[in-house]
Parts: C-alpha cells; sequence; structure tokens
C-alpha cells in the first residue's frame, strides 16, 4: 500500500518550496481558511481533558452530531451517532463491519478504493450518470452487482460522496433516488460521505441518501473540510435507526475500541460546539463557501478558456477538468498519452501540483486531473482570512496573479509555440 495520493502531493509541495522551487499547489484538498477564534478557544479550554473517554464519544458531542443533522432534515438519536478520529478511520470501520465486496462511482475519492484493498477486496467500479459525480448510475449499479454476484463476488456496500470528491459536482435528487432504488433492491449499505454538504454553492435540497433509503444509509461527516481542521481530526457517523443499523454500530464501537479507543478528548469539546450550529461558526462556513465557490468557479472557467471540457463545480472546492478534446496537441508537443503523463508533465514543465484522473480510478487514457482551488487562498493566515471575508475572493491580488499564472501555464501547454 502506497501512500495516499492526496497526502503525497501535499508532501511534493512542500518539498518544491523547501527547495526553492516554483510551485502552484492545486493537488492537496486542505481548506485553506484559518481556523476560527471561537473553536480555538473551545480546544483549549478542554486541553486538559487527558483521561480516555467513552469508545462512541462524549454525550454532549453524539448530541450535539445529532442535532446537526436532525436540522438538515435527517432525524437522529445521540445513540445514532459514533464519534472517531476523522471519517476516514469510521469509514474503514464501516467496510469492515458489512463484510463483502464494495462499489465505488467512477471516478472516486482515493481512499475508498485503498481501503477496500487494505480489507483484501478489489472495488467495483461503477460509472456516475453524464455530467454528475459521486453517485454511480442506478442502472449501471444494478448491472455490475448482478454481474459480479454471478461470478462468485459478494457486493454488500455503496459508497457515495454528496457533493463529489474529485468532480466537484452534487448527484441530482432524480439519480439518488434512483441509486436508493437500486440498493433496496439488491440489498446493498449505503455509506453517504457528506462531509462536503455545508458547502454546496447554491442553496436548495440536499438529496440525502437518508431521506429515501432511512433504513440502510450510514452517514459521515466531520470538521475537516466545513472549519479547516483537518490536523484536528474529528469526525462523525450516523446510523440508520433499525435493527441493521443498531448491529452495524455496535459493531463499529467494537472496531474502534480496539483502534482507536476513543476520540481525543479536546477536539470531542471543540466538535461538540461546532456541531451546535453557533451563529458565528454558521456565518463562517458562509463565507467558506462564498470562497470556495468563487475560486472553483474562476478556476474553471481558466482550464475551459484553455480548451478543457469542464463541468462548472457545485460544491467543496474541487474541479475536475478534461484534457480529452486537446488530445492530439498534447501527444504531439509533450508526449502525453495518459493521465499520469499529464500530472507528470504539469508538475515537472510548469510546477503545477494536480492529481492524475487515474488516482481517482478513470481509465489513464482519460485526461482527467484534480485541482484543489485552495491552495491559492493565500501563503499565510492574513492573506487566507481577507480572502474569505472578501466579497470579490477573485480580485484579492495573490487569487488574481495565481489564476493569471495558471492560464499562462495552460497556454503554454496547450499552445505551445
Amino acid at each position: 500500500m502506497t501512500v495516499s495520493a492526496t497526502l503525497a502531493a501535499n508532501e511534493a509541495i512542500a518539498a518544491r518550496r523547501a527547495a526553492g522551487q516554483e510551485v502552484l499547489a492545486l493537488g492537496f484538498g486542505e481548506a485553506g481558511i484559518p481556523v476560527h477564534p471561537l473553536l480555538r478557544q473551545r480546544l483549549t479550554q478542554a486541553a486538559g481533558q487527558i483521561a480516555y473517554g467513552p469508545v462512541a464519544g462524549i454525550d454532549a458531542a453524539r448530541e450535539a452530531a445529532a442535532g446537526y443533522w436532525t436540522r438538515r432534515a435527517i432525524p437522529t438519536g445521540a445513540d445514532q451517532v459514533l464519534l472517531g478520529p476523522g471519517s476516514k478511520p469510521l469509514l474503514f470501520a464501516l467496510l469492515h463491519a458489512v463484510g463483502g465486496d464494495v462499489v465505488l462511482p467512477k471516478p472516486a475519492w482515493v481512499s475508498y478504493a485503498a481501503q477496500a484493498q487494505l480489507l483484501g477486496r478489489e472495488p467495483i467500479r461503477v460509472a456516475v450518470p453524464a455530467g454528475e459525480g459521486g453517485v454511480p448510475d442506478a442502472d449501471a449499479l444494478d448491472a455490475a452487482v448482478r454481474e459480479a454476484r454471478r461470478a462468485g463476488r459478494d457486493p454488500r456496500i455503496v459508497v457515495v460522496t454528496l457533493p463529489d470528491n474529485p468532480t466537484g459536482r452534487l448527484a441530482s435528487e432524480r439519480s439518488v433516488k434512483a441509486l436508493c432504488e437500486a440498493a433496496r433492491e439488491l440489498d446493498l449499505v449505503i455509506a453517504a460521505d457528506e462531509i462536503y454538504r455545508d458547502l454546496v454553492f447554491e442553496p436548495g435540497t440536499f438529496p440525502s441518501p437518508a431521506a429515501w433509503a432511512p433504513e440502510r444509509t450510514v452517514t459521515t461527516t466531520s470538521l475537516s473540510k466545513n472549519y479547516a481542521l483537518g490536523g484536528w481530526r474529528v469526525g462523525a457517523v450516523r446510523f440508520p435507526d433499525s435493527p441493521q443499523g443498531a448491529e452495524l454500530r455496535e459493531s463499529v464501537r467494537g472496531t474502534a475500541s480496539e483502534l482507536w479507543s476513543s476520540t481525543p478528548m479536546p477536539m470531542q469539546h471543540a466538535a461538540a460546539y461546532a456541531w451546535s450550529d453557533p451563529q458565528e461558526l454558521v456565518e463562517r462556513v458562509a463565507l467558506a463557501r462564498r470562497l470556495h465557490g468563487s475560486v472553483a468557479h474562476a478556476v474553471a472557467e481558466v482550464f475551459a478558456e484553455a480548451g478543457c471540457a469542464v463541468m462548472p463545480p457545485q460544491g467543496g472546492f474541487y474541479v475536475w477538468p478534461d484534457f480529452g478534446p486537446l488530445r492530439d496537441s498534447l501527444a504531439a508537443h509533450w508526449g502525453i498519452a495518459t493521465s499520469p503523463d499529464l500530472a507528470r508533465v504539469l508538475l515537472e514543465r510548469f510546477g503545477v501540483v494536480v492529481l492524475p484522473g487515474t488516482a481517482f480510478g478513470d481509465d489513464p487514457e482519460s485526461l482527467t486531473v484534480r485541482v484543489a482551488v485552495t491552495g491559492i487562498y493565500g501563503e499565510n493566515d492574513s492573506e487566507r482570512l481577507a480572502a474569505l471575508v472578501s466579497r470579490f475572493p477573485v480580485e484579492m491580488p495573490w487569487i488574481a496573479e495565481s489564476l493569471a499564472g495558471l492560464q499562462e501555464k495552460l497556454r503554454a501547454l496547450t499552445a505551445p509555440e
């Protein structure tokens, strides 16, 4: 098992900067905004909490997480919630508890497939509907699962992401409903990774699978994206209010007791505050949503102007350009035939760090890359905070300069003299 592609990208960025090399950091999915002072204060106040806590999490944090989901139209009791040191280990424990083979959308976040492989299972990848992301096409899902079962495999769970990493797209309500119907027919557990839920750019009804398949949908969230607290490592998982949900929760709790014992206590107290949706933090998330949306759309436009096929991002902070329309030129001038070739040339010749589509399960010959836009929000907390509170973030000098630099580099790549 190699280091996660996203974490490897972060290390590559740091190494190039340490060596004094030019770098346009568009590879790592860090949220890119400073921690809110009130969250820092809560963490500091709880720093003396050094005893082991309950495996599932302290009451205050589980109740806050239950309230978080309930206010988002997913009624939840504290006894349905379990905390962990980030949503990644919670997902891994869930895959272990469910057993069997894992179905993933194509493309999908890098760690889903890696976690399945750590459990000795090669994931079954199913294409998403055209123009969407994060949720497999229901008809293709049905066909893939039935074929896998005929071949002796045992698919039991499908993982979805709303909104999606890597595409930045939000699956339509129609696609999510169809997925839920297929999952019920096929008796699949749905793992809904909704870590970017509050970063959907346009307000409206959120198509959570828990609304249409409540008896089989397990939902995860964390503080790492909304509040840029990736390094604090605290997440929560919501289990269905059903016999199967109770059984899965107990199994995950048992795994947790052996792997991480309990979530760090100071983080739980900070999470209890954050998940209660205090007005100050609600306003902070609104600012983050505006920043991410503004810059992501601007970056998408730069790639579109360069000749890429790219759908407008709808949430999170990712863009998924496809260089397919430029394939002949890229092959002739740079010898590019695959997405790893493309990512390598962008890094070595232009200092642009992106991740190849293959890291997310896309076909090598598909010239897709994932772009994480948060790397251009600023070089320090002062710049990042200024971008966060600006009504027009793309007009901040350092962001405008990065966008212009990206435009120039893409022009040199796609239309070399």
